[in-house]
């Protein structure tokens, strides 16, 4: 544990270290320059811009209290009790050795100092440090923003104590939540050595094969499993300006004949930019930019102009996106065909996994390393040598042989002058051996030989039942355990050593340790569909010793799959709606009421229908960064599930019924989340003492089985409840809140008319007030749902948000 941390350095990254500190429940203190107008204003400012931030740097607004600021000049003497500084200064090997050689007068023996440096290797950083300062000095280099990305790149310097190390790892992990991947003190270390690479050689393809950016981005993004943003797109959110640094600072240290200086050279075209102003997001504009009208428009390579963005996607973007959506492998549907858009893909994946592949044995022996790298620092959906797997070694190298051979001219035309001589195929490649496999049996649900799932998020892959465990293949061609620290667990590998007991398209039902049982949703934006609830009734009906809601995508549900409620209305089907919703309703019902404690375990997006799942737990073990909320007002409908209902009764808990009534119908019209858990209690959607919060999503599953065998202990189910409803006047306060805000312009006429249906379940329909049972409150919410949904403006609503007609 560290007790007295420092961060020098408050811009982008010092203040996001800083505030992540600060998040953890820890003090921090943050320095910088001196200011012009104050002496701390360069780091009071620093502050101002996390409270700002978009999304929230900071857990809540009080969390700032805990960032203590100061400056270099008046305050560095407060480090003497230090046991943990954060250099996240300017990338100068000047600037940073002149402040360590301050430090090491200052800090005590045994403090501890780390650089956030992204591109300057340990040995130029302290080579003219004492020997002692060299001991306990490392990088700990995090991504930004700080907060949401879950890498930490732990680099070790040839003098650095492993015991330095080890406390590093461990803090960060436990207290910072972050998936700590030790690296070597290599060039550019892993993320950005390889993600770096991949933008390029996107970028280069695109122009080779002559591809507009909008279809490069379409087929080198969800398709590849990266994020949607692709390549041009990202470029513009982080800035061109920066992204031609960062280019240039790895093109200057990563040694001759790295595949990398083939793409990483000086770009014509990215300088023009720059000295034009089009630095993406952040300068009016990059490879995307609006025009006065506002449409979108996107950069053409060849004429440097702008022309209206292309929103139909192509076939082969079509079929890689059904192939996700029915848990299908989408590579090998990208690369099949001679097409421009299938020498783009197959050039792309030619080139990046088989650098990937050369880097083992030089920064790394394990793949896995490079696979978490990626996953946590850039968001990829699996790891270089998960695709690898996915598409096999050998067609792998023969894609990479391709890529070498291939030369695009301007108009698209091929020729294959390159000689294949040219492409030296890792040794990790010449193996058939898949990289991950399961000893005695086979992996993941996409079959034979070990191959990654098309979906999974690397993990410890142990089945806690049976023993069985995921090994990875190193370098050296030895196989070993899949290495994460005691008590980590993702499940989407661990998964691969299990057999669902249920399995759909759209969720699966696993039995875990213990005879407990896991629900697992794996739809498209893990959207509830009949399937999904069809698994949550199946959990309820088989549920062994206990059942765990939890899956390990990026976000846990986005709430139910709109897509078939438009179908319903579209045909004019009520009684259909009516029927889900109470199959729905009947489902989390008989989940509550089972003789077993159900816990859930969610991350990132909790909204909507996925929330009430969550609702009608017994408790809740929720990552720090989820968000947790009931939007359907946001299209014109209610929570039906169950949401009305339990959000009602949470704040009858603690106010008279008029009280809980108004509470609940504010949270539930406005469609509040929580960005938090402390932001989620201020709406009872989270609640001290039941629920808790771990800040580490790969803790998540640990957490969420303690907490069921701790609930097991002579564990009685909920008795149902009865709520009195308000009457008296409260129906008209509703209506005259609603009027005043629609003449004011706060609110639309339909917004009235939602907010009132939502008003209608949870209030008398007279003067006087009522005493309903649960099953009377399911039905109100029913109710409520089909006469909106019977509205043209909810349509148009749930049409918008679709993005169809």
């Amino acid at each position: 544990m560290f007790r007295q941390i420092a961060v020098i350095g408050s811009g982008t990254m010092g203040a996001g270290i800083a505030g992540q500190i600060a998040n953890a429940g820890h003090e921090v203190l943050l320095l910088d320059l001196p200011g012009e107008t104050a002496p701390n204003a360069v780091a009071d400012a620093a502050v101002e811009r996390l409270l700002a931030a978009d999304p929230p740097a900071l857990m809540e607004p009080a969390v700032a209290s805990r960032i203590r600021t100061g400056n270099t000049r008046d305050d560095l003497g407060e480090l003497a009790g230090a046991d943990w500084v954060i250099e996240a200064i300017v990338e100068r090997l000047d600037v940073k050795r002149a402040l360590y050689a301050r430090l090491a007068e200052i800090v005590p023996a045994d403090c501890v100092v780390t650089s956030n440096t992204s591109t300057i290797p340990i040995r130029l950083l302290v080579e003219d440090m004492p020997e002692a300062f060299r001991g306990r000095f490392a990088i700990t280099h995090y991504f930004n923003p700080v907060r949401y990305m879950r890498l930490l790149e732990l680099v070790r310097g040839e003098s650095t104590d492993e015991a330095v190390i080890e406390r590093l790892a461990a803090f960060n992990d436990r207290e910072l939540g972050k998936g700590v991947v030790r690296c070597e003190d290599t060039p550019g270390f892993l993320g950005n050595r390889v993600g770096v690479f991949a933008l390029q050689v996107g970028i280069d393809e695109a122009i080779r094969n002559g591809l507009s950016i909008e279809t490069a981005d379409a087929l080198m993004g969800r398709p590849m499993g990266i994020p949607k943003t692709g390549v041009f797109g990202l470029y513009d959110l982080i800035g061109i300006d920066l992204m031609a640094d960062v280019v240039r600072s790895l093109s200057a240290i990563l040694p001759e004949g790295d595949a990398f200086h083939a793409v990483g050279g000086e770009s014509p075209m990215i300088e023009r930019m720059i000295a034009d102003g089009l630095t993406g997001a952040k300068g009016g504009g990059g490879f995307y930019r609006r025009d006065v009208d506002g449409r979108r428009l996107a950069r053409r390579l060849a004429e440097d102009d702008y022309v209206p963005v292309s929103t139909e996607p192509s076939a082969r973007v079509l079929a890689a996106t059904r192939a996700i959506a029915e848990r299908g492998e989408p590579l090998t549907g990208l690369i099949e065909g001679g097409d421009a858009e299938a020498r783009f893909c197959r050039n792309v994946l030619g080139r990046v996994l088989g650098y990937a592949a050369s880097l083992l044995g030089e920064v790394t022996e394990s793949p896995q390393a490079i696979d978490d790298a990626m996953k946590l620092g850039f968001n990829w959906v699996r790891g270089p040598f998960e695709m690898i797997d996915a598409l096999g070694s050998e067609r792998v190298a023969r894609l990479l042989v391709e890529s070498a051979r291939t030369d695009v001219d301007a108009a698209g035309g091929t020729s294959a002058d390159a000689p294949a001589e040219g492409t030296n195929v890792p040794a990790a490649l010449r193996d058939p051996r898949p990289f991950y496999s399961v000893p005695g049996g086979n992996v993941g649900r996409d079959g034979a030989d070990g191959g990654a799932e098309a979906d999974g998020d690397l993990g410890d892959g142990a089945d806690p039942r049976a023993g069985r465990t995921l090994h990875v293949r190193l370098a050296s061609g030895a196989v070993e355990p899949v290495r994460l620290p005691e008590g980590v667990v993702r499940f989407h590998l661990a998964r691969r050593a299990l057999t669902p007991l249920l399995e759909n398209e759209a969720a699966s039902l696993f039995a875990i340790e213990g005879d407990l049982r896991l629900i697992e949703f794996h739809s498209k934006a893990n959207a509830l569909t009949d399937e999904s609830m069809a698994v949550v009734a199946a959990a309820a009906a088989d549920h062994g010793a206990g059942v765990l809601v939890h899956n390990d995508a990026q976000h846990y549900s986005a709430g139910v799959d709109l897509n078939a409620f438009l179908a319903l209305i579209d045909d004019g089907d009520f009684d259909g709606i009516d029927a889900f919703l109470a199959r729905f309703q009947r489902a989390v019902a008989d989940l509550k009421y089972c003789p077993v404690p159900v816990v859930g375990a969610p991350s990132g997006l909790a909204l909507g229908g996925g929330f009430e799942v969550l609702m009608h737990c017994d408790a809740l073990v929720v990552h720090a960064n989820s968000v947790l909320g009931l939007v359907e007002s946001g299209v014109g409908l209610l929570p039906a599930g169950g949401g009305v209902k339990e959000t009602f009764l949470r704040w009858c808990a603690e106010r008279d019924a008029g009280a809980a009534a108004w509470k609940s119908w504010m949270n539930l019209g406005y469609g509040a989340t929580g960005s938090s858990p402390a932001l989620a209690e201020r709406l009872r959607y989270f609640r001290p003492g039941i629920d808790a919060s771990v800040m580490n999503r790969d803790r998540l599953y640990g957490a969420g089985v303690a907490r069921l065998r701790e609930l097991a202990r002579g564990y009685l189910p909920p008795t149902p409840p009865r709520a009195t409803l308000p009457g008296g006047d409260i129906r008209a306060r509703m209506r005259a809140f609603m009027d005043e805000g629609v003449e004011r312009g706060d609110f639309t006429a339909h917004n009235r008319t939602v907010a009132l249906a939502i008003g209608s379940v949870i209030t008398s329909d007279t003067e006087e007030a009522i005493e309903v049972d649960e099953n009377t409150l399911y039905e109100r919410e029913r109710a409520a749902f089909v006469s909106l949904a019977r509205t043209r403006e909810t349509r148009a609503a749930i049409a918008a948000l679709l993005g169809v007609d």
